[in-house]
């Protein structure tokens, strides 16, 4: 049974675009994957104007078009969103691998100076320049699985200049290459040195310095915060998320990633677009993430990565109908990878998401986890047209595959990538 289609366009403005005989993975309805098969996506302007089977066009819109695929019942896809990544930093943290090879833990770590605290050092030491330099390559590899939006946090400045100079770094990667950019400020990622001892102090110079020059000069949207034993308490989590919300920012939280504090909870009461981590999310915390909803995003890359034994509740989260997104947290510490669609393969091997879960988890629920679920993560007339192509012929594929990259063209707001 084929899912129902949409025709959205006028017949007397041909598309400038038209991809057909597509197995097209939609991602709308209530079919799986919302797949059509045989299908046809019209495009003019950057926005998809109609889905439906290729035998419903007409010759006028076969012939009018200005750009023409034939995808050969190859998989079309919309293009992957990753929805939190710490993709500007200087340096490596390969000594802090080995040392959790032998059996250091990531706490123990972090509160010897290491951790964060190596990578802001590194950073801080680098130019704006060099920053760029050493973030491009991480964004191009993800760009090519596929990747049309992605979301870069600072949070390794942790002062005013070096926070700005990492939002200045993401707007220049945003402004150089074709793929769009959720710029989020993470101030409050950990304690600084200059703080040491005083993290309220902190938190009050983030508050009330830190969030209102960034809010001004419009480098970031929205706004996180590492609520964790290593990080931030509830009350200090939560008084950089209400700072943030009145000044119009959107919200987002590390919550639950090595113990259970309450961030969740908490962010969700104050209507964050996502809690992200949530391995010692409990049960009962669910509830708060429905009013929006919140989304979940899990992150199988540093459960792996830090040998996490903790997995979070997706058998409740899933009962309880919050949407769960799947990102790669690509960083230095606890995530140094810059593969998404591996990170499909972890969530369904590690977490036990189904193959159509993982999917919806970096495409229509990563729309939903920064807030541009309206226009970005499915395919339907008056969306973006981003769109992939894959050699692969079922969505199945793209979780199945290890260390694999069937990507084969990438359509980036209606153009060819």
């Amino acid at each position: 049974m084929q899912p129902e289609t949409h025709n959205n366009h006028q017949s007397n403005t041909p598309w400038d675009t038209l991809w057909f005989n597509a197995n097209l993975a939609t991602m709308e309805g209530d079919t799986p994957y919302g797949l059509i098969q045989d299908a046809a996506v019209g495009i003019k302007d950057g926005v998809i104007q109609w889905v439906g089977r290729t035998v419903d066009l007409d010759d006028h819109e076969r012939n009018q078009c200005q750009n023409t695929l034939d995808c050969a019942g190859k998989l079309v896809t919309p293009g992957l969103i990753d929805c939190h990544t710490h993709l500007v930093y200087a340096g490596t943290r390969a000594d802090e691998f080995e040392q959790r090879l032998s059996g250091a833990s990531y706490a123990d770590i972090a509160k010897k100076g290491g951790g964060i605290m190596s990578t802001v050092k590194a950073t801080r030491a680098a130019s704006e320049q060099t920053l760029l330099d050493e973030s491009c390559p991480r964004l191009h590899a993800l760009m090519s699985e596929g990747v049309t939006t992605i979301e870069i946090k600072s949070g390794y400045g942790l002062d005013r200049d070096n926070e700005l100079k990492m939002l200045r770094v993401i707007k220049t990667l945003s402004q150089q290459n074709p793929i769009e950019i959720h710029s989020t400020c993470l101030g409050a990622h950990a304690v600084p040195p200059q703080y040491q001892g005083n993290a309220d102090g902190y938190v009050d110079w983030v508050v009330n310095h830190l969030l209102p020059e960034v809010a001004q000069s419009r480098l970031a949207t929205a706004v996180d915060a590492f609520c964790e034993g290593i990080g931030f308490s509830l009350d200090q989590t939560q008084r950089v998320l209400t700072a943030a919300l009145d000044l119009g920012f959107q919200l987002k939280c590390h919550a639950e990633q090595l113990s259970n504090l309450g961030g969740a909870a908490m962010a969700g009461k104050l209507g964050a677009l996502s809690v992200d981590h949530l391995e010692y999310l409990v049960p009962e915390d669910i509830a708060h993430l429905k009013s929006r909803p919140t989304t979940a995003v899990v992150l199988p890359g540093a459960f792996y990565f830090l040998r996490e034994t903790q997995l979070p509740p997706i058998d409740a989260l899933r009962d309880a109908g919050i949407p769960i997104a799947i990102a790669t947290d690509c960083n230095p510490g606890s995530s140094p990878t810059q593969s998404l669609l591996l990170m499909l393969n972890m969530a369904c091997t590690f977490f036990a998401l189904t193959p159509e879960e993982a999917l919806s988890g970096v495409t229509k629920h990563a729309a939903h986890a920064l807030g541009i679920e309206s226009t970005h993560g499915t395919l339907r007339p008056g969306k973006v047209a981003n769109m992939v192509q894959w050699t692969v012929r079922h969505p199945a594929e793209l979780s199945y595959q290890i260390a694999a990259n069937p990507c084969e063209r990438v359509l980036f707001q209606g153009q060819l990538r």
